[in-house]
């Protein structure tokens, strides 16, 4: 469902805002609405304090690793072993 929102600004902003509408061969209205998705694309998606905690229990984890090449190496071994699942 559609809403409609009035917003109210000066006359000097509703003429910057015309310019760029009328600069990008839309409406008003159309310029508008995508400003407003950009605007909200750009904000985060998730509080600070959550993506933190993600982190820091990502962080807590111990998992095995070993060194670059040596895991290459592996990978590379298991390829030409047959043994594919």
């Amino acid at each position: 469902m559609a809403k409609r929102l009035q917003v109210i600004v000066q006359d000097p902003e509703y003429r910057d805002i015309q310019r760029a509408a009328r600069l990008r061969r839309m409406s008003i209205a159309e310029w508008v609405r995508q400003a407003l998705v950009q605007a909200r694309r750009s904000e985060p998606s998730r509080e600070v304090a959550s993506k933190l905690e993600v982190i820091r229990a990502a962080a807590r984890m111990d998992f095995p690793t070993a060194d670059i090449d040596r895991m290459l190496e592996e990978i590379e071994r298991g390829y030409g072993s047959g043994m594919h699942p």
